[in-house]
């Protein structure tokens, strides 16, 4: 499958340990059709090995799109890559019983030349800025998110929770592949941002549409985004990618 359509997607990618990680735990993939983050948790080195298998499940449904040899829906595809991950987290912990426990986010962005289509499980993030406002698509899988979804704390608040990391859902070795799977039209002059929550839980959203608005090109943006987020401490690793359609 090659994008078709008269818009065209370019990208840029960043990826970064931060200032206090001894490791970077996140995994990132980058295709003219996909655009995927994972970020991993489970300490010692799982984390790492938990976003590396979801990110070869991407790179092999890349291939297949690439052979097109993707028989199903599109979306249905994409359910299927992130059930792969799911196995290929599976089959890892059998051959290390000390692996058990990992887990990872997965954001996954197709395009197909006129939309994208969203796999999205965990707290990584996609936003989309469109004249001038920047709007998060996805929805964090967290116990804070659904505070706030029930009215209980402010999304001000729920930037600086003690929890706000604590996950509702990951992909994670015997657990079931429940990813929020949607579309989103875009529009020429769309930017797109997915990262990890290294880069989202440092950098406020009136930051964030600042440099996505001010810095043109997506290579220096991504590394503009970086910087801020090791500026303001760099906790956690920082991982993005930045899209535009013209």
């Amino acid at each position: 499958m090659e994008p078709s359509g008269s818009l065209t997607l370019r990208y840029a990618v960043a990826t970064d340990v931060g200032r206090r990680r001894d490791a970077n735990e996140d995994s990132v993939y980058t295709s003219p059709r996909l655009l995927a983050v994972a970020d991993g948790m489970g300490g010692h080195v799982a984390g790492e090995v938990a976003s590396s298998a979801a990110v070869a499940a991407v790179t092999e449904f890349d291939r297949r799109l690439a052979e097109d040899t993707v028989e199903e829906s599109l979306a249905d595809a994409l359910a299927g890559m992130v059930g792969d991950a799911v196995r290929r987290l599976g089959n890892l912990v059998e051959e290390d019983p000390l692996l058990q426990g990992m887990g990872t986010t997965l954001t996954a962005l197709l395009w197909d030349g006129t939309r994208f289509l969203v796999a999205h499980v965990g707290d990584s993030r996609a936003y989309r800025l469109r004249d001038g406002v920047l709007e998060q698509i996805t929805r964090d899988h967290t116990v804070v998110q659904e505070l706030v979804d029930q009215g209980r704390i402010t999304p001000e608040v729920a930037m600086t929770h003690p929890s706000r990391s604590v996950l509702t859902r990951a992909l994670q070795s015997g657990g079931e592949a429940e990813p929020d799977i949607f579309a989103v039209e875009a529009r020429a002059g769309d930017r797109y941002l997915i990262c990890s929550d290294g880069l989202s839980d440092v950098v406020p959203a009136e930051l964030l549409t600042e440099v996505l608005t001010t810095v043109e090109d997506p290579e220096a943006t991504v590394a503009k985004l970086v910087e801020i987020a090791n500026a303001g401490g760099g906790p956690d690793n920082i991982t993005c990618i930045v899209g535009d359609i013209a």
